[in-house]
């Protein structure tokens, strides 16, 4: 064990406040790649491109089809150590923590991360909510798939893999299975007014919860003795204010991803520890969890 991590334990075991701040690195080892790291393309569509109120408005059945995808990638992942060791984390009763989760993935749930002390900032494919400005409709912690017939086999991104000769060289090129035509009758539908169902995610040009924002600034507010910055880079608003207000309270940054700026860690207050994130927290949270 080297020296940052023995000097990170010996503080870890004074805490008595933490946040947890997570992003895509931590569920790469579930086998959930970023968008970065599938190219960011689904069916030759740009994933930004369909994650957005527009896209949704002009095709819902394309839209819908993406995220059908995503749930079921989400849905035949596991939760991996990572998870499961801020999952024990919420349990202490020793200890006031909360996980702030970037990730939409619902693997932080199917961990059995206390419910109460996680706050999913940009929602979840796992909810559904009624687009209608008159009602209220919210599903929260759907795990039915597919969720409607029309959307059933609609999983799969490549037909078989076809083969040409170029230049002598056997190369696999992709051919992508055709997004369907779906009628909006054939979609997730609201059980209280009928209209159309939505992911419960985020989407680009849409604003954060207010509700969840003010719940964790409450929480902050209160001296956080450590943050743990996970799977993310942590300079993209609000959590690279979540950062700071830690810092300039007298608080102590670690940060765990694959990828770490040199830079970022000239302030005496901030540890990093390089690699996955899923194989470094169990080590980096022992004096806690394993107590």
């Amino acid at each position: 064990m080297n020296k940052s991590m023995i000097e990170f334990h010996e503080y870890l075991k004074s805490c008595k406040r933490i946040v947890a701040l997570c992003g895509a690195g931590l569920s790469v080892s579930s086998g959930l790649p970023t968008f970065r790291g599938s190219q960011g393309l689904w069916k030759n569509f740009n994933m930004i491109d369909l994650a957005t109120p527009d896209a949704f408005y002009i095709d819902p059945g394309l839209v819908w089809q993406f995220y059908s995808w995503r749930r079921y990638q989400a849905l035949h992942s596991q939760p991996n150590n990572g998870h499961k060791a801020l999952a024990k984390l919420s349990k202490l009763e020793n200890i006031d923590f909360i996980t702030i989760t970037q990730n939409v993935d619902g693997l932080s749930i199917r961990s059995n991360h206390d419910k109460s002390k996680l706050y999913e900032i940009h929602g979840s494919l796992f909810e559904l909510k009624c687009t209608s400005f008159t009602c209220n409709y919210k599903d929260h912690n759907n795990f039915k798939h597919p969720l409607t017939n029309a959307l059933k086999e609609t999983e799969e991104e490549f037909e078989n893999v076809r083969k040409r000769r170029f230049q002598e060289d056997q190369l696999n090129s992709p051919q992508f299975n055709p997004v369907k035509e779906i009628n909006e009758d054939e979609l997730p539908r609201c059980p209280i007014c009928n209209d159309l169902l939505r992911p419960g995610v985020v989407w680009f040009g849409e604003s954060l919860s207010l509700s969840i924002l003010n719940q964790i600034d409450n929480f902050i507010e209160q001296s956080v003795d450590l943050i743990l910055v996970v799977g993310t880079s942590g300079t993209v608003y609000p959590a690279n204010s979540y950062v700071d207000r830690v810092i300039h309270q007298g608080g102590k940054v670690a940060i765990f991803n694959t990828d770490i700026e040199e830079s970022s860690l000239k302030d005496n207050e901030i540890w990093g520890f390089k690699g996955d994130a899923a194989e470094l927290l169990p080590i980096a949270l022992k004096p806690l969890i394993d107590e």
